[in-house]
């Protein structure tokens, strides 16, 4: 259960991503930086090692949603699906990543929704596996929108659609200011529907902002539910060239 956006930029963007989780499910850490094949990667973190969304020193960002839409779910001990940014996390080109991706055993990882962002090339990359294949989706440079819920994906999809398209139409849309509204709201009532989600046994647990200019990126974290506080730790990576 995640809602990721992306606001393009002539140069660079701007990425916010709301993670939603059980309340009983262990607290992510905040982002650190790592050496991942000669690459400097800022990512959070479960406790056992995997992450959800990543950065790098070329500016690339990769963020992970599950897909609950496509129930069928591996047999056996599955393969987290944390290991699956932190395979990818120091890929630069969507086709460097897609090679890694098939290297991993993704018959014992359930379904999923990995979103790529190169500014390099301005392309927007969807990776979607439903435990039979994996397909690749290339966007077009724009603003645009995901989301996953294991309580009902398609009522969340077109609630926070809504949310989305109408906040679009604000003076201010695509500023940094109007992406923390957006993943702030609580429209059209707070609740399992809503961007910054709520439910007796699950709630957004931490939300995450990424950065990227022709000349640096950042990451910014808040762990804790987005509405009720707007204080982020960030970290900074000055970009190199591929």
């Amino acid at each position: 259960m995640c809602t990721v956006t992306f606001i393009a930029r002539k140069r660079g963007y701007a990425l916010g991503m709301n993670r939603d989780e059980k309340l009983t499910r262990a607290q992510g850490l905040p982002p650190a930086e790592r050496l991942v094949e000669g690459r400097r990667v800022i990512c959070p973190s479960e406790p056992s090692g995997g992450t959800w969304i990543a950065l790098n020193e070329t500016g690339v960002t990769f963020a992970l949603i599950n897909w609950y839409s496509i129930t069928t779910r591996v047999t056996g001990v599955a393969t987290s699906r944390g290991e699956i940014v932190a395979a990818v996390s120091a890929m630069d080109a969507g086709s460097n990543a897609a090679v890694r991706l098939q290297e991993l055993p993704l018959k014992r990882i359930n379904p999923f929704c990995l979103i790529g962002i190169f500014p390099a090339t301005q392309q927007v990359v969807e990776w979607r596996w439903d435990l039979n294949h994996l397909t690749a989706t290339k966007h077009r440079w724009k603003t645009q929108q995901w989301i996953s819920s294991g309580f009902d994906e398609p009522t969340a999809q077109r609630v926070r659609g809504k949310t989305f398209q109408r906040a679009l139409r604000q003076h201010s849309a695509s500023s940094l200011d109007w992406l923390r509204r957006l993943l702030r709201s609580h429209s059209p009532q707070a609740g399992p529907f809503s961007t910054c989600m709520h439910r007796a046994d699950a709630a957004t647990v931490s939300y995450t902002e990424v950065t990227v200019s022709s000349r640096r990126a950042a990451m910014c974290y808040h762990a804790g539910v987005p509405c009720q506080s707007s204080i982020c730790s960030s970290r900074l990576l000055q970009l190199r060239r591929r």
